[in-house]
């Protein structure tokens, strides 16, 4: 029986990349999909169903309040906005700009990424800080809080933490000095997760907002994610999310999402209007959030050391390559396998296995290495099978 992609032309993957968005992440449960279905059959007022949303992010986290959200990034651009504008509705209307208020945010160098665009887009300037000679090979050290407090200043809207298991300083001793001098910390935790402790780790260590994203290891919808932290900025983001098309009058919120009468009026759709969140994202995201908490992310790790264990023994007889068990692939716990073709370039088989049928897509972070990573986090059963005949075809070319 044709799939919905082919039935309209599109080609479905194997997906040994892991759950990432440009392969359209992974597989959705089947509760989680019948979740959003069910969603779908109904209409409801958005406040009140983020209101709810927030009460159960609040209780599993342990942050004051929470939001779901378009993915991590918009989580970021959100949990940025709040942190400029506070409740005040007036700084919501003028952002992207952003002249004469708090519109800086520092970040250790050795944080930035890519995804900090989303932060960036709130019309705020990154202050880069320190200098990462750990990663440069010239020493030991990396950004220190001394240097995060010495670039605070009466213009800092925020501080900007990518987490990582590497990742310096640590978050406490940034935490620190950022509350000492009255300015919230932003925490990037988009995939931090497993262990499930993570999802508690960094409200606890002071962070201010946090930022998951639930179509990864939550296995959500894919265009979905978590900002959780202080009510007050939880408050700042939602209302910059929000279809605010209503009289004020008529528009009542749930208190535990917006304290209605902190308000001076309702801004206009706000900057993150265009990270709009459905109805069946929000259902989505809590029932894959208590399926993760409840002992689904560890059911998922014994399966996919099952297919990895399948794809290596299928693997390491194949000729022209040498393949090796990888513990640990795209999240902690979710093990791979890595093929180190010695007849080809890793990245020229890696575009011989998206050019298979079907075409199957592995990891090429470590491609340079000469290294063909396969994430077993987003595959089904039969799919070993299907990645060691393309890697059998490929190598006999």
């Amino acid at each position: 029986m044709a799939t919905i992609y082919e039935s309209i032309g599109v080609p479905t993957i194997i997906n040994a990349k892991g759950p990432s968005t440009r392969v359209s992440g992974g597989i959705l449960p089947a509760e989680v999909a019948a979740a959003m279905h069910d969603a779908s059959q109904h209409c409801v007022d958005m406040a009140a169903l983020q209101g709810r949303a927030s009460e159960i992010i609040a209780e599993i986290t342990g942050a004051e309040a929470g939001l779901v959200t378009a993915g991590a990034a918009a989580g970021l651009l959100l949990g940025t906005a709040a942190c400029v504008t506070g409740l005040d509705p007036g700084k919501m209307n003028r952002l992207p700009m952003t002249r004469g208020m708090k519109n800086r945010v520092i970040v250790p160098r050795s944080h930035r990424n890519f995804y900090d665009h989303a932060v960036r887009a709130v019309g705020v300037e990154l202050v880069e800080v320190g200098i990462a000679d750990r990663f440069s090979g010239a020493g030991v050290r990396d950004t220190e809080a001394w240097e995060i407090d010495d670039a605070i200043d009466e213009a800092t809207a925020a501080i900007l933490y990518v987490a990582q298991p590497f990742a310096l300083p640590p978050l406490p001793a940034v935490v620190q000095v950022a509350h000492r001098r009255g300015v919230p910390v932003i925490v990037d935790a988009a995939a931090q997760l497993p262990p499930v402790d993570n999802l508690r780790r960094f409200t606890t260590e002071g962070a201010d907002l946090v930022a998951f994203s639930g179509g990864k290891a939550i296995t959500g919808p894919q265009a979905s994610g978590i900002l959780c932290g202080r009510r007050d900025l939880i408050a700042a983001a939602a209302l910059q999310n929000l279809d605010l098309d209503v009289h004020y009058d008529q528009w009542d919120p749930p208190p535990s999402l917006i304290d209605k009468s902190k308000l001076v009026g309702l801004p206009q759709h706000g900057i993150g209007r265009s990270c709009k969140v459905g109805k069946e994202e929000v259902v989505g995201l809590l029932t894959a959030l208590r399926l993760f908490v409840d002992g689904g992310m560890e059911a998922r790790q014994v399966e996919c050391r099952a297919l990895a264990d399948e794809l290596y023994q299928g693997l390491r007889g194949l000729a022209g390559a040498s393949a090796a068990p990888l513990a640990d692939c795209s999240r902690p716990g979710i093990p791979g396998v890595s093929l180190a073709p010695s007849t080809m370039e890793a990245g020229e088989l890696i575009c011989r296995l998206q050019a298979g049928s079907p075409p199957v897509y592995a990891d090429p972070s470590r491609a340079h290495e000469g290294m063909v990573r396969f994430d077993t986090m987003c595959l089904r059963p039969g799919d070993p099978a299907i990645i060691v005949r393309g890697a059998k075809a490929a190598l006999a070319e």
